[in-house]
């Protein structure tokens, strides 16, 4: 299963992201996590140090390794170069499942410990001084929608991604590569904002949005994110000594978090567990068909001098029957 959090800055998705994440692990279900945020937290927020979080392979700095492993023996991929963030799969692709060892997993994946029990961890990389100016933060994402464009997943496998911040997530056409998506928000008018935004962008495009209310402190709060959100509304999660001592650099063991917040956990995985019923190949395929289009159109066959409308393989449709290149 394909998870996205969302949420305002500040809002605890990348907080109740790890948090799932390490349910998951403690479940003895295979995960891997991305962090692809324009602020890399995950990696501390499992627990790494801050000098083994900023070490982490970088996935953007590794985008001509991941689309030459990806287009594999493609014949509508003439070379790596032709590749942009949206070019989906076809005939020759190469595609990845969750558990397998691959070239791709050796170098932009880490293996972290969680009591016990180990998921793998990807992230995009940090935005830095040397991208001011120059770059767009998407270029570095973009190696994180390859990987989902050419991911096939099954049930109970997951894969949680931690996307960045705002509406900035509606740039590129990952937002519609997810089974669920689950929008942390606070009970404000600033937290409900992103909320109202992400539903109008999402609604021609069947994604499944869940609302986790954060930082919840009573009854007001639980009343004003029902009447702002209705039944998108899934969960809340109110204060935590557990990730208070986490984020104070001593973590307990995850068995000793509270038992509501393992409930409110529980309540997130059977959510999207649920989705696994409703999952469309077809249209997962198209959308990344119309996305790449789009992408084509406007700058990427003006950047790589080729036409990449003919980079779309019309028999091909991603799933969990098809066959992997080698």
């Amino acid at each position: 299963m394909k998870i996205a959090f969302v949420g305002k800055g500040g809002s605890g998705k990348t907080t109740l992201s790890s948090l799932f994440i390490r349910h998951l692990a403690a479940a003895g279900a295979p995960v891997v996590a991305v962090d692809a945020d324009i602020n890399q937290h995950l990696g501390a927020a499992l627990g790494l140090e801050e000098e083994a979080a900023t070490a982490l392979p970088a996935m953007g700095d590794r985008l001509p390794l991941i689309k030459d492993y990806l287009r594999g023996a493609n014949p509508r991929i003439a070379s790596a170069e032709t590749m942009i963030k949206t070019t989906p799969p076809g005939e020759g692709s190469r595609l990845l499942r969750v558990e397998e060892d691959n070239p791709l997993y050796d170098a932009c994946a880490q293996r972290v410990e969680l009591d016990g029990r180990a998921v793998r961890l990807m992230v995009t990389g940090p935005f830095t001084d040397a991208d001011l100016g120059v770059a767009c933060y998407h270029s570095k994402t973009g190696a994180v929608e390859l990987f989902l464009n050419h991911l096939v997943d099954g049930r109970g496998e997951y894969v949680v991604v931690d996307m960045t911040a705002g509406s900035d997530s509606f740039a590129s056409g990952m937002f519609t590569r997810f089974d669920i998506t689950f929008l942390v928000a606070e009970p404000t008018r600033k937290g409900v904002s992103v909320y109202r935004q992400y539903k109008e962008y999402a609604r021609d495009f069947g994604v499944v949005l869940r609302v986790v209310g954060n930082k919840v402190q009573g009854r007001d709060d639980l009343d004003f994110l029902r009447a702002e959100v209705g039944e998108d509304l899934l969960v809340t999660v109110g204060h935590s000594d557990w990730v208070r001592a986490m984020e104070k650099g001593r973590p307990r063991r995850f068995e000793l978090l509270e038992d509501a917040n393992r409930r409110a956990l529980r309540m997130l995985q059977v959510a999207a567990d649920a989705t696994y019923e409703l999952r469309d190949w077809e249209r997962y395929t198209r959308q990344m068909v119309h996305f790449h289009l789009k992408n084509a159109t406007s700058w990427g066959n003006e950047r790589t001098g080729a036409d990449l409308a003919a980079q779309i393989d019309p028999g091909f449709v991603l799933g969990e029957g098809v066959t992997a290149s080698a």
